[in-house]
This record gives C-alpha cells, sequence and structure tokens, in this order.
C-alpha cells in the first residue's frame, strides 16, 4: 500500500474520561492497514485511569503517542483540538474523538482522498446501547453486518471503492458546512493555520465543528465529503448538556455574516511550546 510516497499523517483524539472507549479505538488505530506517523490524544480533563491506559500502549505502541492533558474546567474540546494540532508534526492531520471504532482501512481511505485545496468531512455508523456495552465489557469489536439490530446509519457502513470514487467526484454542494462531523475529518495542516484552527469562543457542545468548516471555506480550501470508505463506529452514550448551544450559534451567525477565515484564539497560542 502507498507506494506513491504517501503524505505524512497524524491522527488526532479527543477524550474525556473514558478509559474503556479510548482502550477500543486505540486499538483500531493500531490495527489500520496505513499507520499513522503519530498518535496525538487530545484529553480534555480525564483522571488517572485514563492516563495509565496511555502509558500502557505508549509501551507497546509502534508509533509515537502524545498526551496532549488539559485542566477539567467544563467542555473545552475547540481548545482542545487546537493543543493537539499544535503537537501534530506530520502535514496532514486525521480528527477523531475518542469513542469511536475504526475500520481497518479507515485511515488509508482519508489519504487516498486527501487533495490539496480540500478538507474531508466523513460519515459514521451508531452502534445501540446495548451492543455498545458487550463490546466494552469483552473489549472487543466484531464488525456487525449490515443487517445487524446493532447499528443504525447502516448506510454509512457500506465500504466501496468504486461508489465512494464516483460519489466523491460527483458531489455537487461540496460546501454544505452543516454537515460536517467532528469525529471524522482531515485536513493539511498548512489550511488549519491559514484559519488558526478552531474558534475558542466556543465552550460547551455545539456547532465548533461548523465554524472551523466555514472558515476554512470562506480562505478557499473546498469541503468534500467522504462516503462508502472512511468508515467509523461510534460507541453509544448520553447526549452532551446543550446549555450552551444558543450562544455558539450566535457566534456562528458572526462567523457567516462576517465573512470570517482567521480566529485569534487559536492553534497559534500553543505553538513553539515546550
Amino acid at each position: 500500500m502507498h507506494s506513491k510516497n504517501p503524505i505524512s499523517c497524524s491522527i488526532c483524539v479527543s477524550t474525556y474520561n473514558r478509559p474503556a472507549a479510548l482502550r477500543l479505538c486505540l486499538q483500531s488505530i493500531l490495527s489500520q492497514s496505513y499507520l499513522p506517523q503519530e498518535i496525538i490524544i487530545g484529553d480534555d480533563g480525564s483522571g488517572q485511569e485514563t492516563a495509565a491506559l496511555i502509558d500502557d500502549f505508549k509501551k507497546k505502541s509502534p508509533v509515537e503517542i502524545v498526551h496532549v492533558w488539559q485542566p477539567d474546567e467544563g467542555y473545552r474540546l475547540a481548545s482542545c483540538r487546537n493543543k493537539s494540532f499544535a503537537k501534530a508534526s506530520s502535514e496532514y492531520i486525521i480528527q477523531i474523538d475518542g469513542d469511536l471504532i475504526l475500520q481497518t482501512n479507515f485511515i488509508e481511505d482519508h489519504i487516498k482522498k486527501a487533495t490539496p485545496g480540500t478538507f474531508i468531512c466523513g460519515t459514521r455508523v451508531l452502534l445501540t446501547p446495548g451492543y455498545t456495552d458487550e463490546v466494552i465489557e469483552n473489549s472487543q469489536f466484531l464488525e456487525p453486518s449490515l443487517f445487524s439490530k446493532s447499528i443504525s446509519k447502516r448506510y454509512n457502513a457500506i465500504r466501496n471503492s468504486f461508489l465512494s470514487k464516483v460519489f466523491y467526484r460527483l458531489q455537487r454542494s461540496p460546501n454544505q458546512y452543516k454537515y460536517v462531523l467532528g469525529a471524522n475529518m482531515s485536513f493539511y495542516k498548512k489550511d488549519l493555520l491559514k484559519v488558526n484552527g478552531y474558534n475558542e469562543k466556543y465552550s460547551g457542545w455545539g456547532k465548533e465543528d461548523n465554524d472551523l468548516a466555514i472558515r476554512l471555506i470562506n480562505a478557499g480550501t473546498s469541503l468534500r465529503v467522504l462516503k462508502f470508505s472512511g468508515i467509523i463506529f461510534h460507541l453509544f452514550h448520553a447526549g452532551e448538556g446543550r446549555h450552551k448551544l444558543k450562544e455558539n450559534e450566535d457566534i456562528l451567525k458572526q462567523t457567516i455574516a462576517n465573512n470570517v477565515t482567521f480566529v485569534p484564539d487559536g492553534i497559534s497560542s500553543y505553538l513553539n511550546r515546550e
């Protein structure tokens, strides 16, 4: 695979106090058909159990694992991701969450579609609460069939290289920022630096991914949607609190109205630090 000099790739994983899910996620990364150059774990304030798990994986991983921790001061995903981006040494960054299990070709699929001047958003398959409990209890994931009752959004589990190529080329509305999924995105690092990454005015759940997508598009980077490849399985969890959603929506409206590209509070705050 990748005889043509593949681009260097870092995978950035966001986590918060769910070590059993993170274990499955890291196992799936290390089982990929194409390994990343490094794994950056952006940790929004998890406790000692998560730190111990990461240390254990560091000892056995064939690629470097970097643990970027910040204090638990509420939901601060934007700064967590920016700190991970700042640490990433590769030219290309794949962004996921730590409660995902990656299909074996996930990284390979993203890299095959990586094209200068674009960034990518994929989709996800949802696992039911019961199946999630079973997977976590056994610390083992067996990919369910398309007809399994253990999954929803099952059409996102179809991996077909021909259909993926056709869909990728025939997209008519590539800049639909409303549909981006922060748990399955990839970018050239230079494009993230151009807009300064995530806007850290966002706190609490919601809209920070849409804001980043809009600013990348405003800066001339096209959004491409990945279908029939780049498959992730999302372990069930209860929804995040939405008490900051209205405030976040107001920030998003300003980004759209003012054609914003660059934000001051972003990746640049963490560059060139020891």
